[in-house]
């Protein structure tokens, strides 16, 4: 994956074009995942104590910029700018960490988020 960003990273690089190396990643992720047999850890719900798989990972936009000062594919400062500019464009374009659209949440749902993902027989 980092050799994929540093074939792939230009210092001209547009917002867009961030998000679609980020969706790359995010893909390379996946299949990495899926071909190793990599699954989630299973965990229980402190509220209800639902024991199922956690969400799998995926690649975020921040977690992308930050990699490129990490693993020395452009300087640290250069990539704070960026992750300043992402933030930015993020909050103007309405944008959730993964740089696709944010769904507005309802307030205060009550429960545990996954309450209607219970099968029948499982805690």
């Amino acid at each position: 994956m980092v050799e994929h960003l540093r074939l792939h990273w230009r210092d001209d690089l547009s917002m867009e074009a961030l998000l679609g190396l980020r969706d790359e990643l995010d893909d390379m992720l996946g299949r990495i995942r899926s071909t190793r047999h990599i699954s989630s850890p299973i965990f229980k719900c402190p509220e209800c104590g639902h024991i199922g798989r956690g969400a799998d990972p995926h690649v975020s936009v921040r977690a992308t910029i930050l990699a490129l000062g990490r693993f020395s594919v452009t300087a640290r400062e250069p990539s704070r700018a960026l992750e300043k500019a992402w933030s930015a464009y993020r909050k103007t374009m309405g944008l959730d960490p993964y740089g696709h659209a944010a769904i507005s949440e309802p307030a205060g749902l009550p429960g545990c988020a996954h309450a209607d993902a219970h099968e029948p027989g499982t805690a």
